[in-house]
């Protein structure tokens, strides 16, 4: 069965950090690129930070670009999400995504190209 488990959301104060986990399982970890993406109420789903281990590539949104990191351990099959810095307009549900077929993270942002989703993790950030 194929599983992505997010985990690390809730509420913090402008300025301060939350790790967000993406935990995997049920395929081939090294064949599958892993994206974040977020959504905030009434908005779209934002492609935010994307990483693929196969190509050795990642890509951040400009949205988020020096305050977010994104990095994994193919030994534990889970991608990070180091946010830093955080503000109110990151206040989202922040969901993890695979992309498989040996996506090139260069072509990240469309969330109809995932291949699996996680549940979701909330982040309020408060002002």
């Amino acid at each position: 069965e194929v599983q992505l488990v997010e985990s690390g959301g809730g509420l913090v104060q402008t300025g301060g950090s939350l790790r967000l986990s993406c935990a995997a399982s049920g395929f081939t970890f090294d064949e599958y690129a892993i994206g974040w993406f977020r959504q905030a109420p009434g908005k779209e789903r934002e492609g935010i930070s994307c990483i693929s281990k196969f190509h050795g590539s990642t890509y951040t949104a400009d949205s988020v670009k020096g305050r977010f990191t994104i990095s994994s351990d193919n030994a534990k099959k889970t991608v990070y999400l180091q946010m830093n810095n955080l503000k109110p307009e990151d206040t989202a549900v922040y969901y993890c995504a695979a992309f498989g077929g040996y996506y090139f993270c260069s072509e990240f942002g469309d969330h109809n190209e995932a291949d699996y989703w996680g549940q979701g993790t909330q982040v309020t950030v408060s002002s």
